[in-house]
């Protein structure tokens, strides 16, 4: 082959190739890195001990890890805790993501003067942790959120299964009171006025 012709061929065959090559080169290409999934408690802090969550209104519920490794209901009433309950709770309470962060808002647009929630979780590690819960975002898919002086976007169905518990505290179990029935030693109730004028015309001797 003349040398001219190996020269046009080498140089012929690179756009033959890059005229033929995968699409999906060229979007391999275009992709970009997303971004690493942020949360509003830190893993490294260890796990919850304590979760204190109080609302505006004045509603209030506490749970606390006891020394034998069992959670237990102390704020409104100190009582035994549904254990699968808490578990939830506390699962739920460490995958809240942070959906956005807002660092040029005033806290007063967003419900942050005034928080509507303030939770409070202590670690293992002895680190206490406080999320102020402002308004709802317009969209009404996430809360407005204050913590560690940034304010951050969460997701709105993760704080609201936290804000349950409030109306919903997770005892182990309801106690309703039970009737009692009277017993003998019990005093009797006084006679009605209309039984004790009766008995009263019937004990009178007729003239």
């Amino acid at each position: 082959m003349p040398a001219d012709d190996r020269d046009r061929i080498i140089c012929v065959a690179p756009p033959l190739y890059l005229n033929n090559r995968p699409k999906t080169a060229d979007l391999a290409l275009t992709l970009t890195p997303e971004a690493p999934v942020s949360y509003l408690f830190n893993s490294s802090d260890g796990t919850p001990t304590s979760i204190h969550l109080e609302s505006k209104a004045g509603q209030v519920v506490e749970l606390t890890l006891n020394a034998d490794k069992a959670w237990a209901v102390t704020l409104p009433i100190k009582a035994s805790a549904d254990q699968g309950s808490v578990e939830a709770a506390v699962s739920q309470l460490t995958t809240i993501q942070i959906t956005d962060r807002l660092p040029n808002i005033s806290p007063k647009d967003v419900g942050l003067d005034a928080p509507n929630y303030k939770l409070a979780v202590k670690f293992t590690n002895n680190v206490e942790r406080i999320a102020e819960i402002g308004v709802t975002t317009p969209t009404g898919n996430g809360y407005y959120v204050r913590s560690n002086d940034q304010i951050v976007i969460v997701s709105k169905s993760a704080i609201d299964a936290l804000v349950g518990l409030l109306t919903n505290p997770p005892y182990a179990e309801t106690l309703t009171p039970s009737p009692i029935p009277p017993t003998a030693t019990e005093t009797p109730l006084p006679p009605t006025p209309e039984l004790a004028t009766a008995t009263n015309e019937s004990a009178t001797p007729k003239p």
